[in-house]
């Protein structure tokens, strides 16, 4: 803000001139006014200060409302009376100069007909005229003293005036021309605007003498128009009303009614409180939509996040209606197409449940008329298609990366018609369910792909052999979609013997699965030549060596035969594998076997043989990494904890044995399992 200080003495020592520049600011009116006080102080014309400050006050806020631009005021007192020049800087057209005396009964009555705030200029100034100047244009005003300005103006201007007068022969004081314009909301209220129609609308129908007033308005949110204020008396039927419609944005509508008399005053009057309501409830609809996209932000946000989280494609499409019933319609359905473009209903919902076995009938009608052929159209076309009928509403297609998954159709409010912002938030919700459907299917083939890897990398059943138990429990890592490296197998040996397997690739996904499957197939074509375990071991560590890649394996392998008597005789080698646990028939267990080096590290390897005589009822429980670093927090399962939880089971079967182990480790933590986990027991059946 920058001003000249004065006063500055313009051609004799009673004239006071002040200018000062303000900003485009609510606060400027009020700064305008304390400029022009100041002024008339200094002067001492005490008795224009009404009439002056109401025509500041108009002539600043219509410069703040419209040109929203700095504006410069000016304020030049002399001893005949007051002259105000407001310029704001809006560009614009130079239109017709209009600098005068606006004193002619045609002028006056254009003025009223507009019934803009200039009537209030022209009614209480001697003068006033526009100016624009390159930079922008000006309104200025001249007030002369009473005696001076008044007496002087012509015959048919008073005329014209008095025409412009209430029936009642009196004309609306500056003092109640300043307080109806200065009315204002409670800016402390929950909802100030039926308070300020209220006063507005009383306010103008005391100035024009009405009988009674009512001022309607309808928000477009289905309630219709309602009664936002009303004044005196009903309306005596038969009686002419003034109406002025409210200049408002969709979806709002209104309009000021009052029961008065037939006056020049009383249409301008109307419409310059109509005016100001319309600018505040402007203003309430704009808070509103403000209000409304800050909750549908929220609301697609908290959508987005609940679709993200799910990744069933049943489970997904059946949450989208429940997302949009009732928010933002009665009722609401998810078709999904197939490759050769057929709908078939995924999931609905109505907000009144009775209904819902009349939506399934109405949705699987078909003919030319059905919604289904509506639905195929929105399908195909790729864009909203109403839909008529008794289930009123509209469809939007279901489309993600490119790819038409099918419809997401909607019914209309139960009490109006979807609204602009309603319609978008409804199609933004569209594309969100499309690509978490979408989601959904990449994952479930995902999952798929994995499940069928996986099983191909293990053997389907284990042998059945006499005086051998085997057993075998495996629990996938905690992401089903993803491929573990952990294996087992059980490979007959030429000699007649059987070896067991169980390994562990590092690593997940298809480059593990990868590795594993190369490893079971060189074991198996090895081994069936004939070739002892330690050679089997050195040829498959040169192939993991050669192969690169940075994926190592630990393998345990053990070759099991008949031994003397009862007992089996196990060839036991490690390559990096944890240690197996004994478990002896008659109770007890402990650690067996000689450690070894990782496969696909080293260019050479060592895997020491541990011979293994296992007794009637006694078991080797093989086990992968994944059951000894199960996580509970920071504490692992551990080795210690395997061995004793192993104990107990002596004398059980090798399936029992397995079960329980399994169990054991899954329940030590409730957190999925972050490795695959596989156990494989090995016992001696001989009675």
């Amino acid at each position: 803000m920058s001003a000249e200080a004065g006063p500055a003495m313009n051609g004799g020592s009673d004239e006071h001139v002040r200018s000062v520049r303000l900003p485009a600011d609510r606060r400027t009116p009020a700064a305008a006014r304390a400029l022009v006080r100041s002024v008339l102080a200094e002067a001492d014309l005490h008795e224009l200060l009404n009439e002056a400050l109401l025509l500041t006050t108009e002539l600043t806020t219509n410069a703040v409302e419209h040109a929203r631009t700095e504006l410069d005021i000016e304020v030049e007192a002399d001893p005949a009376g007051l002259t105000v020049t407001v310029t704001d800087f809006a560009s614009g057209p130079v239109d017709e100069l209009m600098v005068g005396v606006r004193n002619t009964t045609s002028d006056i009555t254009e003025v009223a007909e507009r019934g803009r705030g200039l009537l209030l200029v022209d009614h209480f100034a001697s003068r006033w005229g526009t100016t624009y100047l390159p930079t922008g244009k000006g309104v200025w005003f001249r007030l002369d003293r009473p005696g001076l300005g008044a007496a002087a103006r012509p015959a048919e201007t008073r005329a014209a005036l008095a025409a412009l007068a209430p029936a009642d022969g009196g004309t609306p004081s500056a003092a109640a021309m300043s307080e109806l314009m200065q009315t204002t909301p409670d800016p402390y209220a929950d909802d100030p605007l039926p308070e300020f129609a209220a006063g507005l609308l009383t306010r103008v129908a005391e100035m024009v003498g009405a009988a009674g007033g009512v001022v309607r308005l309808d928000r477009g949110d289905g309630q219709g128009s309602q009664v936002l204020a009303r004044y005196g008396r009903q309306p005596r039927e038969g009686n002419e009303l003034l109406r002025v419609p409210l200049a408002v944005h969709r979806p709002y509508a209104g309009e000021l009614e009052l029961d008065a008399a037939p006056s020049a005053y009383a249409r301008p009057l109307a419409v310059l409180a109509a005016e100001r309501l319309s600018l505040h409830l402007e203003n309430d609809r704009l808070r509103r939509a403000d209000v409304r996209r800050s909750a549908w932000l929220t609301f697609l946000a908290e959508a987005s996040e609940l679709l993200a989280q799910s990744l069933d494609v049943e489970l997904t499409m059946a949450l989208v209606p429940q997302l949009v019933v009732p928010r933002l319609g009665q009722w609401c359905a998810v078709h999904t197409s197939d490759e050769w473009g057929r709908l078939r209903l995924a999931a609905a919902s109505h907000a009144d449940e009775s209904v819902l076995p009349q939506l399934h009938r109405v949705l699987q009608e078909t003919g030319p008329d059905s919604i289904q052929a509506r639905l195929r159209e929105a399908s195909r076309s790729a864009a909203q298609v109403p839909l008529s009928g008794p289930m009123e509403g509209f469809a939007v297609p279901l489309i993600a990366r490119g790819q038409r998954l099918g419809t997401l159709a909607v019914g209309r409010h139960q009490r109006h018609r979807h609204d602009p912002d309603e319609v978008s938030v409804l199609e933004d919700v569209a594309r969100r369910a499309a690509l978490a459907i979408e989601n959904a299917r990449i994952h479930a083939e995902r999952r798929r792909v994995a499940q069928t890897l996986q099983q191909s990398l293990l053997p389907p059943v284990l042998p059945v052999v006499e005086g051998i138990g085997f057993a075998a429990e495996y629990v996938p890592t905690g992401d089903d979609a993803e491929v573990g490296g952990d294996f087992y197998d059980v490979v007959p040996l030429p000699d007649g013997r059987w070896l067991v397997v169980v390994g562990d690739v590092s690593g997940k996904g298809v480059q593990a699965a990868a590795v594993t499957g190369l490893v079971r197939d060189v074991i198996r074509v090895l081994v069936g030549d004939g070739k002892p375990l330690p050679e089997v071991l050195g040829r498959l560590n040169e192939t993991l060596v050669e192969r690169g890649g940075g994926r190592y394996c630990t393998l345990a392998l053990a070759a099991v035969g008949p031994g003397d008597g009862d007992q089996l005789d196990v060839s036991l080698h490690l390559a990096g594998h944890d240690r197996p646990v004994l478990l002896h028939g008659g109770g007890g267990a402990g650690f067996v076997g000689t450690g070894g080096t990782a496969l696909g590290l080293l260019d050479s390897i060592a895997t020491p043989t541990a011979e293994i005589a296992l007794k009637p009822g006694d078991a080797l429980v093989f086990y992968t990494d994944g059951v000894t670093e199960r996580r509970r927090g920071r504490e692992l399962f551990g080795t210690d904890r395997l061995r004793e939880a192993a104990a107990p089971l002596a004398g059980y079967s090798a399936d029992v044995v397995a079960a329980r182990l399994r169990a054991t480790a899954i329940a030590f933590s409730v957190e999925p399992p972050r490795d695959d986990i596989a156990v494989l027991v090995l016992r001696n059946d001989a009675l």
